[in-house]
């Protein structure tokens, strides 16, 4: 039987590290650059145009192609097999006209190498910080019910908060990617998230449920011996559900495509540090709360 409980706060200190490391890069590209997250088109607005090359571009002749039609703010995104990602400030209604007068420019001036639109987005600035808005307060209250869900289902406030804990960690280390890395937050991204939040609790609550169970037939026994246990007992489940899981989302990040591609690392983020928060955080903080003062 693997000691869990024994390496519990060396692991906490991890995750504290990581959230303070998450805080800090938050706080330091905010004060240097006056931005932190690397927002899509969901939450900031204008146009975004996928168009696909036969052969590699330079990145520098896509924006001068943008800039000399009168667009501003342009930015790319590369991805493989010659597809680039360009967001513009406007807000366009004709998005497909306007892609067709771009790619007419560019095969102009690369004769030699093919262009075409694969897809066209536009969203209004005030939609986008409206989206950015709801998908926040979406999290926070997917947060709060399941504290009160758990409080209830169990009757303890120290399952409840370990429980809700451990999710909002999931959130800030898939955030902390995405920040550290530069990668685009997005609606499908934010659907990742509170998917991740769905999949980490159900996880959270076997292990909880095998814990009570345990409570009350193993007399005599200390709530670091029962944790122990209860982990031991449920962790064939835990592995085995994470890694079905995990085989599903790599499929949908190798045949998804570029559209997905970050959709799929925030569900695998999620699902590794969900399973890990399952059985070292949340049942770190909950025998915290817990009234056997025995616990080693």
């Amino acid at each position: 039987m693997f000691d869990f409980v024994k390496y519990r706060y060396y692991f906490l200190a991890l995750s504290l590290s990581l959230i303070f490391a998450f805080v800090g890069l938050f706080v330091y590209k905010y004060i240097s650059t006056g931005k932190t997250f690397n927002y899509s088109i969901d939450f900031q607005g204008g146009t975004q145009f996928m168009l696909k090359f036969d052969m590699p571009v330079k990145s520098s002749e896509v924006i001068s192609a943008f800039e000399k039609n009168g667009f501003t703010g342009v930015n790319i995104r590369e991805f493989a097999n010659n597809e680039i990602v360009v967001r513009v400030k406007e807000y366009i209604k004709d998005t497909q006209q306007a892609g067709l007068k771009v790619v007419d420019f560019i095969k102009a001036k690369l004769p030699n190498n093919n262009a075409q639109i694969l897809q066209t987005d536009a969203i209004g600035a005030g939609i986008g910080n409206e989206m950015r808005t709801k998908s926040t307060t979406a999290v926070i209250i997917a947060l709060i019910l399941m504290l009160v869900y758990i409080a209830f289902r169990f009757w303890s406030f120290g399952f409840a908060f370990g429980a809700v804990a451990a999710l909002a960690h999931d959130a800030i280390i898939i955030l902390g990617f995405f920040l550290l890395f530069k990668m685009e937050i997005s609606v499908n991204v934010i659907a990742a998230i509170l998917t991740i939040l769905g999949y980490s609790v159900n996880d959270t609550i076997v292990i909880f449920s095998k814990i009570r169970e345990n409570l009350k037939t193993m007399h005599g026994s200390s709530i670091t011996e029962i944790v122990n246990v209860s982990l031991n007992q449920t962790l064939r489940r835990t592995l085995l559900t994470s890694f079905a899981t995990l085989l599903t989302v790599l499929s949908l990040f190798i045949f998804g495509g570029e559209t997905l591609r970050d959709m799929s690392y925030a569900l695998i983020i999620g699902i590794i540090f969900g399973t890990y928060s399952s059985i070292y955080i949340a049942s770190t903080i909950m025998m915290m709360f817990h009234r056997d003062k025995r616990v080693a």
